[in-house]
């Protein structure tokens, strides 16, 4: 059963169905999928491996098989670019799963509903009890913990810190996916300082 979280509307329901069996025979998980009209259709599909880490060439293949079952199943009426990618670092928290693997990392959680008059949530994963995602959120000079149930959930994401990053980069490292050496030729903007 596809949650609200990765698929919100019916079309994304509907597409969510269709190349969900896809993806998992693959080898991959299926984190969010959102078919955006604008200017032109683009159907935005973000994957991971069970245990994180996808790869450009990871997308590929997912891209590959997911446009040969949508050119069989054709769901999508109009003419439409499909795109395959990681979930990111600051990446959408879109399974019960999420909430515990991230633990201990700062989070922004939106509900539905008005829960205690609010909406919107920051603060650290707390883990899961049952179905129910826990946040530790400052309130005044002290932090509670509050519960709030994950089919509440409206949307939820990481928020980008330092260690979310180095957690990041430990874990690709780890995974062998990341070479140092072919980061010594970067320069990230803003790294320079201007001098006058």
């Amino acid at each position: 059963m596809t949650n609200e979280l990765i698929a919100k509307a019916a079309i994304d329901q509907r597409l969510a169905e269709i190349i969900t069996p896809v993806i998992e025979d693959l080898g991959y998980e299926l984190v969010r999928i959102r078919l955006m009209s604008g200017k032109q259709t683009t159907l935005q599909i973000m994957a991971d491996k069970p245990d994180g880490g996808i790869e450009v060439d990871d997308c590929a293949e997912i891209s590959n098989a997911v446009s040969a079952t949508l050119d069989v199943e054709d769901p999508i009426l109009d003419a439409y670019t499909l795109e395959v990618s990681s979930p990111g670092i600051d990446r959408p928290l879109t399974r019960l799963k999420d909430f515990e693997a991230f633990e201990g990392y700062e989070a922004k959680v939106e509900t539905a509903e008005l829960i205690d008059g609010r909406r919107r949530f920051k603060g650290e994963l707390a883990g899961i009890e049952g179905e129910e995602v826990l946040i530790n959120i400052p309130e005044g000079s002290e932090t509670i913990t509050i519960g709030l149930q994950f089919d509440w959930l409206s949307d939820a994401k990481l928020v980008l810190t330092d260690d979310l990053i180095k957690e990041m980069l430990r874990q690709r490292k780890d995974a062998g996916a990341l070479n140092e050496n072919a980061f010594d030729e970067i320069e990230t903007e803003g790294s320079e300082e201007e001098t006058n």
